[in-house]
């Protein structure tokens, strides 16, 4: 179950403490240098509000191992963030994303009947980067699953494509049909896989797992063809 967030504004349109993300997101939008982050409990927020760390990295200095807050992409950017599960792993789960280009924000997610947390993970990355279509803009991914990151970075699943899908270690790699797409939607793309602190205040990656989690949640949720049990 998702916990209840809020999210503290200390610089936007009205400045204050929000319960929900829609109110929010509508403080920050396109609001040059807005300053925010998200807690789990009110006063978590009402602390950080006595003294809201205003000063924020530029976006290209911003490491693998950002933990809070936003990550502002220069205009002509683009930056995506993603999140995924499942409820029982295997059992029901969901994908969400949120792209922010020009300053504006927007989000997807979608969920399966019966899927894996890793499956999860890559669909929020292949449902965020098929919505780009062809684009010769910069891409930031962020993402708080290793099991990603390391794939793209360390070029495993590229090697396990070239081996027929059969790991250094001779067994079958897990989720073929994925990798294969994925490493098809990044080889035109300028784009750089990094990985996040999950749960630390991040305001995009606890708006991913949100949309991940409830879309988990939904009724008649479709078969994932991909999945091999």
């Amino acid at each position: 179950m998702a916990q209840k967030k809020f999210y503290a504004v200390a610089k936007g349109r009205r400045p204050g403490i929000y319960d929900n993300w829609p109110e929010a997101k509508n403080q920050i939008d396109g609001f040059t240098g807005a300053v925010y982050k998200g807690f789990t409990s009110r006063g978590e927020a009402e602390e950080w509000m006595k003294n809201p760390v205003l000063k924020r990295a530029p976006f290209s200095a911003v490491s693998s191992g950002n933990k809070g807050g936003k990550c502002e992409p220069a205009r002509g950017e683009i930056t995506v963030y993603t999140d995924g599960g499942s409820s029982g792993n295997p059992g029901p789960g969901g994908y969400g994303a949120v792209i922010i280009q020009d300053g504006e924000s927007r989000e997807l997610s979608g969920g399966f009947r019966l899927t894996t947390n890793n499956r999860m993970e890559l669909m929020g990355v292949i449902m965020a980067l098929r919505t780009l279509e062809k684009t010769d803009l910069p891409i930031t991914l962020y993402t708080d699953s290793s099991y990603v990151v390391n794939g793209i970075t360390k070029g495993w699943a590229e090697k396990w494509r070239k081996n027929n899908w059969i790991k250094s270690d001779k067994k079958p790699a897990i989720n073929p049909d994925l990798w294969g797409e994925l490493l098809d939607l990044i080889k035109p793309l300028n784009i750089k896989f990094m990985w996040v602190k999950g749960h630390a205040g991040n305001i995009y990656n606890e708006r991913c797992d949100e949309l991940a989690v409830s879309s988990a949640k939904k009724s008649n949720l479709p078969e994932d063809k991909g999945y091999r049990g």
